[in-house]
């Protein structure tokens, strides 16, 4: 098999790369080098560039706002982006909730919400974990009940580790309305619902590394009109499923694994590890092992051009991305060494740089070590993973 770019896929890097150059802001990029927080207007204001450029929602449709790119284009685009030190596009609203609305939602839906995620007006935050029910996502305990009406749902539950919740005004659900289903992924639905209503409580979790990204949502009778249902009554488990896939094959991160690799070699000059044969033997390693994974993702690219990647290969490129980032980011730690040590949560926002007690380029290497703990966690863990590709290959004998 001979796999390669075609000279317009070529030309069209080419494109993307002088884009980012020349529009990125220079403070927004120095986060992103240095690995410092980046904050709701940061990503708000790289969003809008983008969506001015048509660039923000590669995978959405074009009668929806997307580009019409193909899985090689969106693929150059996520690589050619991190490269160039441009913020990765975290809005859950772009990435799952939006290639949800095309598949299941209504055409009122679509009218309503689309336009505010591609205008970054509205953030939505992701309520699918549980306390009990975290790759497990059929063990959903939080409830929805039909008012006799018809006209509401009252929604009683906890969901816990939801990315970003402070900055959101909307939540997409997993919510049990058949508790008495034949089996757990039954009676399952999903549903849309604004963060403002009465009953909403929104707690932070302080995470290793100092940061309140993630967060506990209390919903204590929240009323939710049946109009934001997406999809049947009973069955959002479709919705969630076909949103994993989008989400897994986003987190296998190999265009953020070369950011990260990038930043290593620059590193290693810095200290004077450029000659070691150790550490350059463990560099190249990573290089390898970031090529295999780039090829099976190229492979799974052209054999699926038409469609999404299927949900094992998915699964795959998960467990082995996110394991080979957070491979990286503890060999940043180690060629930093006792240079890493010292941690503030304060001096990773730009703004206070001047007051770390270390080199900048090494100031948030420990805080983003820690926070790489957390990606071979969500989306489904590694492990639930692995059973999930275990299951798919003896199926096959």
């Amino acid at each position: 098999m001979k796999l390669q770019f075609s000279s317009a896929d070529e030309a069209f890097r080419l494109e993307v790369r002088e884009f980012v150059r020349t529009h990125l802001p220079a403070d927004i990029r120095r986060k992103v080098e240095l690995g410092l927080r980046l904050e709701r207007a940061d990503y708000i204001t790289w969003f809008r560039i983008l969506e001015a450029r048509g660039w923000l929602t590669p995978a959405w449709p074009v009668e929806h706002g997307g580009p019409g790119w193909n899985h090689v284009q969106r693929y150059i685009f996520d690589e050619e982006t991190l490269l160039g030190g441009a913020p990765r596009i975290i809005a859950s609203g772009i990435q799952m909730l939006g290639p949800v609305l095309h598949a299941f939602g209504t055409d009122e839906q679509k009218r309503k919400y689309l336009p505010d995620i591609r205008q970054s007006n509205t953030w939505w935050a992701q309520g699918f974990s549980e306390p009990g029910a975290g790759s497990d996502l059929a063990a959903v305990r939080t409830t929805a009940v039909l008012e006799a009406d018809g006209k509401h749902f009252v929604v009683n539950g906890h969901k816990v580790w939801t990315s970003y919740a402070q900055w959101c005004s909307m939540m997409f659900a997993l919510v049990r309305t058949d508790p008495g289903a034949a089996k757990p992924q039954e009676g399952i639905s999903f549903l849309l619902i604004d963060m403002a209503t009465p009953g909403i409580t929104v707690r932070p979790i302080r995470m290793l590394e100092g940061g309140e990204d993630l967060n506990e949502c209390y919903l204590d009778n929240v009323r939710v009109p049946v109009e934001n249902l997406v999809g049947e009554l009973n069955k959002g488990w479709s919705c969630g499923k076909y949103l994993l896939g989008h989400e897994r094959t986003g987190i296998a991160g190999i265009g953020s694994c070369k950011q990260q690799l990038a930043r290593a070699r620059r590193l290693a000059t810095q200290q004077g590890l450029d000659g070691d044969a150790v550490m350059q033997s463990r560099l190249v390693q990573f290089e390898v092992e970031l090529m295999a994974l780039e090829f099976t993702a190229l492979r799974l690219l052209s054999a699926n051009q038409q469609s999404p990647v299927p949900a094992v290969e998915a699964s795959m490129l998960k467990v082995r991305g996110t394991e080979l980032r957070q491979a990286i980011y503890e060999t940043l730690v180690d060629i930093a060494g006792p240079e890493a040590v010292p941690f503030s949560p304060e001096v990773q926002f730009l703004e206070q740089l001047d007051q770390a007690a270390t080199d900048e380029s090494m100031v948030a290497l420990a805080a983003n070590c820690l926070d790489s703990r957390k990606v071979t966690i969500y989306g489904g863990t590694n492990e639930v993973q692995r059973n999930l590709i275990a299951r798919a290959a003896l199926e096959a004998f």
